[in-house]
């Protein structure tokens, strides 16, 4: 297997710091990680002592059994104390917007918003337990907004403005929220959206609510309501209200493709801790670099960007399209921000590496060490070209985690090799490994990823889950005392991991397993193919069934037979005869969830005959109209 990088020294990165310090040598990372999860009352400790972390009680593991691990009881802490720790003329938050100009605030300023939101929404009557939801951009009001929850012990819930009224109520009406904070509409790009009448029906939709607050954004005003000056009208001194290590600091919500979305509870302290220990270790993260990652704030990585602030970096948000007016503009903001980490995803390295972009030549990338991917697998021609790209003063860092935890399993740091197509190795602290159905313990071969000791940021429940029957059943069902998370990979004998797509929309052809993923990365290499999707539709009477590859030609050309075979020819040649669709078929769009993700598995469902909103809410798509395509070939 290609090494894109080999491991680096530890002298002079965050890990060698902590390495250092502690009262025992290691041989290698493998050592290091066989600690980190042999021993979690040691290691937690030290990432506790390490980064300063305050109110945390000595004992760590009061039980182990998962679900129902108890961590650091006892502990007084508040997530929020340790974000706002950094020099007060230093830059915390440096926000783009196609919306409005860019704006910058120090820790100094970001402190004093904070106080005097916190302030604010104390007049509000928010204390301790009530819940406050965010329709916002990425912008540094919700940062701050966040915060100012976080310190009163208030539970913080977001959803992105592009989401649809029904999705959005789907989520905030579970946490039966007091205040919502929102904007009246926005700029995509170069169209104004105005989101007035989608927040007129997330108001109606949310009886629980007592004040709404308008934030400034954009030409379309909010009516009745609280205006964002106002909440912070009164300077105020910042507090922090100390709470017990589990209690609820954010609800992040999963995709919501069907039903109800999980409202997915995260405690302070598992956040915390599991957010010092990435970014203070594995990312390399430190004060005065600048962090930022494409996202919105529906996403897990809000919340991981947001947490930046720990190791007193700048976090440096962008809202609005990401790809406009080209592909050249996630580079542009690099260069202009002097970011030291970007975070993006593998269709946008994909989209530039096939659109022969050089991001060099977009601007001065001189400052930049790590380059974070994740949504999904990158593919092997992916690691090259950013490699190449981007050289060797660049970690190429493709990671792997989820909502589920707010945090990674599988990654990249400055002790391991990057090879091409792999996620370098475990996470500290996480006892990542595949098994088989039977629960064996398997290497170089596809089975389940899972997780057999607990993490600090497991979720502390699912909202309004009465006996906890729906986080069981979504973890621990398959394996008991084991986190089942739902995706299939491999873990080499190097220690490394590849992820070949989710387990509920594997193809199984012949008795073979076939990962999505490596559909993907071959049929999307050809110029002609903008998007693609598959599925397998298994035999009801045990025969090979029916791989059904679907694929949007790019630039509204055609699907004729050239294409056909050059489709064809390259699956045989690069994968295996067994990769050879069934049927190839031109769709004009392929479904996505509002973060990325093709939705493989709804698809699945609407050709076996389900109508498509049993299986998909129109919300949780980010163009439904996708969907229609399948649904008419089901019927035929």
């Amino acid at each position: 297997m290609t090494v894109i990088r080999d491991a680096g020294p530890l002298d002079g990165t965050a890990l060698g710091e902590f390495v250092a310090g502690l009262d025992r040598e290691f041989a290698d990372y493998a050592e290091l990680h066989r600690w980190s999860v042999e021993d979690p009352d040691g290691f937690w400790r030290a990432i506790r002592d390490h980064f300063g972390v305050d109110g945390l009680s000595d004992e760590v593991l009061a039980t182990r059994e998962m679900p129902g691990a108890t961590w650091f009881p006892g502990s007084a802490i508040n997530y929020a104390s340790h974000l706002l720790r950094g020099d007060p003329g230093q830059s915390a938050v440096v926000a783009y917007s196609q919306t409005r100009e860019k704006r910058e605030l120090t820790f100094g300023e970001l402190v004093d918003q904070v106080a005097r939101c916190r302030a604010g929404l104390q007049r509000l009557g928010v204390g301790r337990d009530d819940r406050v939801v965010g329709f916002l951009p990425n912008v540094p009001e919700a940062v701050v907004a966040y915060l100012a929850c976080a310190s009163l012990g208030a539970v913080w819930a977001a959803c992105a403005p592009e989401f649809g009224a029904r999705s959005v109520i789907d989520r905030f009406a579970q946490v039966e929220p007091s205040v919502l904070l929102t904007i009246g509409g926005y700029v995509y790009g170069d169209k104004p959206i105005d989101k007035t009448a989608d927040v007129a029906t997330i108001r109606a939709g949310l009886p629980t609510l007592r004040h709404v607050v308008a934030v400034p954004y954009g030409s379309c005003e909010v009516p009745d309501a609280t205006p964002w000056a106002d909440l912070l009208g009164e300077a105020a001194e910042l507090a922090f209200e100390p709470v017990p290590f589990d209690h609820p600091l954010t609800v992040l919500f999963s995709s919501g493709t069907t039903g109800l979305p999980k409202a997915i509870v995260h405690g302070h302290g598992g956040i915390l801790l599991e957010h010092y220990k990435n970014h203070g270790l594995a990312l390399d993260l430190r004060p005065g670099d600048r962090f930022c990652w494409f996202t919105t704030t529906a996403w897990t990585m809000w919340p991981i960007l947001v947490s930046g602030l720990l190791c007193r970096a700048a976090i440096v948000l962008v809202d609005g399209n990401f790809l406009y007016p080209d592909l050249t503009g996630q580079w542009r903001i690099a260069a202009d921000a002097r970011l030291t980490h970007l975070g993006t995803s593998p269709a946008y390295l994909m989209a530039c590496r096939k659109a022969g972009i050089e991001p060099r030549s977009v601007g001065d990338l001189s400052s930049l060490r790590l380059l974070g991917i994740t949504g999904s697998p990158l593919p092997d021609d992916g690691f090259e070209w950013a490699a190449e790209q981007l050289g060797d003063g660049v970690l190429v860092n493709s990671m792997s985690g989820g909502t589920d935890v707010c945090s990674g399993f599988v990654a990249g740091n400055p002790w391991l090799p990057v090879y091409r197509g792999e996620l370098a190795g475990p996470c500290l602290g996480v006892d990542v490994t595949v098994f088989d159905e039977a629960g064996r313990e398997i290497v170089d071969e596809v089975g389940e990823l899972v997780i057999r000791r607990p993490m600090p940021s497991m979720p502390v429940r699912f909202w309004n889950d009465p006996g906890d029957e729906r986080y069981r059943e979504s973890y621990f069902d398959e394996f008991p005392g084991v986190w089942r998370h739902g995706d299939w990979a491999v873990r080499t004998s190097r220690g490394s991991f590849v992820i070949t797509g989710r387990s509920d929309a594997t193809l199984n052809r012949g008795g073979v397993r076939l990962g999505t993923a490596e559909f993907y990365a071959v049929v999307e290499e050809l110029p002609e193919v903008a998007d693609s999707l598959v599925v397998h539709l298994e035999a009801g009477d045990g025969g090979p069934g029916e791989l059904l590859l679907f694929v949007v030609v790019a630039g509204g050309g055609v699907l004729d037979d050239g294409l056909l075979g050059r489709i064809r020819s390259a699956l045989k040649s690069e994968l295996s005869p067994r990769h050879l669709p069934d049927v190839i078929e031109a769709v004009p769009a392929v479904p996505r969830t509002m973060t990325g993700k093709k939705l493989e598995k709804p698809v699945k469902q609407i050709l076996r005959g389900r109508p498509v909103d049993e299986v998909a809410s129109p919300g949780a798509v980010d163009d439904p109209a996708a969907l229609t395509a399948f649904a008419a070939r089901a019927a035929r």
